[in-house]
């Protein structure tokens, strides 16, 4: 009899080289950029570490597609970037966390520390994979002033020249997965942040206004949340402000 017994499991194989895997198929061994390690360091510790649950709404975006059509000749004009969909996002994100403060915090063993101040990541893709940026003091920016740093940031991430102050220290985090064309997301929050918004993909979908079937550009909004910190009630009224201030962004004109 063969000294290996039936029933056992086979010896693991040797690693094989580049281009030839144990079963002779073609394959490679790529190591993982240092960068790579830490985001999936960070997104294994944000799952492990919280009671994690996400909440959907829809948004219709034609009044802000309308704003920035008739507005965004004159802006890149005068500011040098383009009204981007970001910087209304931005605003309304910060409105709503004044109205749900919950959401703008961290907790540090048993205690919740209530952030006074709107730092707000703002997620970039790059060659290396997701880094999120801070906008800094996003609350007592304009328009132009967050389209810009968000630019200014964008740029540093892909030329791989951001400093640590760039990264550290944020509130609250956006992430817009509709670059990608992405419908739908769970977006995974940023440690140690309570809570972070996925924006996604506009889409012309038929819907109901007044009793009647029209076509609107709607996009879906999710916010992921520790649901140690936020319930359902806070949850769903953070998205819901969200969706206000986007639906009616002459709010946010005139917080700005």
């Amino acid at each position: 009899m063969s000294d290996i017994e039936v029933g056992a499991p086979p010896a693991p194989a040797d690693p094989a080289p580049n281009g030839a895997a144990s079963n002779g198929r073609p394959e490679q061994r790529v190591r993982l950029s240092r960068r790579r390690q830490v985001i999936a360091q960070r997104l294994m510790e944000a799952q492990q570490t919280a009671a994690m649950l996400t909440t959907f709404n829809e948004v219709d975006m034609s009044a802000v597609l309308a704003i920035r059509a008739s507005l965004q000749e004159e802006f890149r004009d005068r500011y040098g970037v383009k009204l981007g969909l970001m910087s209304f996002f931005t605003k309304a994100a910060v409105s709503a966390l004044k109205q749900f403060p919950n959401v703008n915090a961290e907790l540090q063993d048993k205690d919740l520390i209530l952030k006074e101040y709107y730092d707000i990541n703002v997620a970039v893709n790059t060659d290396d994979g997701l880094v999120v940026p801070v906008v800094r003091h996003a609350d007592q920016l304009s328009f132009a002033g967050i389209e810009k740093e968000i630019e200014r940031l964008a740029q540093a991430a892909r030329n791989r020249t951001l400093g640590v102050d760039d990264l550290v220290g944020g509130t609250f985090t956006i992430t817009n997965g509709g670059i990608f064309g992405n419908l739908f997301s769970t977006p995974i929050r940023n440690v140690p942040q309570v809570g972070i918004l996925g924006v996604h993909k506009i889409m012309d979908r038929p819907i109901a206004v007044d009793g009647q079937v029209v076509i609107r550009p709607m996009m879906y909004i999710a916010l992921s949340y520790d649901h140690r910190i936020i319930d359902g009630r806070e949850s769903v009224g953070f998205l819901a402000w969200v969706k206000k201030c986007i639906e009616n962004p002459n709010i946010l004109l005139v917080e700005d």
